[in-house]
């Protein structure tokens, strides 16, 4: 079993940064791709970003020369460092993990106001 604990959520202004983490625990074998995934109030949950257990990526096309996704396998952890940050990034960000299984974070609020 695994549990995933997303950090790093809060409130920016326009252009700003945060970097987002999700921790992995649990009785962990192995994971394989890891994704970011979020969702604005009255919206469907979207993919933000994916990564491999290798370390290939993809991005959505609203998030694409902003945000980099990484991990770090030894910590089974992963990143979501957003820049530019303009206010229809607001939503709730989730951390997705596949293993044989597929596991959600709780999810952790990105909010960008002036």
């Amino acid at each position: 079993q695994v549990q995933l604990a997303e950090s790093g959520g809060g409130l920016v202004q326009p252009g700003g940064s945060l970097r987002l983490s999700c921790a992995a625990s649990g009785r962990i074998s192995r994971i394989y791709t890891m994704a970011w995934y979020r969702q604005a109030p009255g919206k469907q949950r979207d993919l933000v970003a994916v990564i491999t257990s290798i370390g290939s990526t993809n991005y959505a096309d609203s998030v694409k020369g902003r945000f980099t996704i990484s991990r770090d396998n030894a910590k089974n952890t992963m990143y979501l460092q957003m820049n530019s940050l303009k206010p229809e990034d607001t939503a709730v960000y989730y951390c997705n993990a596949h293993t044989p299984f597929e596991y959600w974070g709780q999810g952790t609020q990105v909010t960008v106001s002036s």
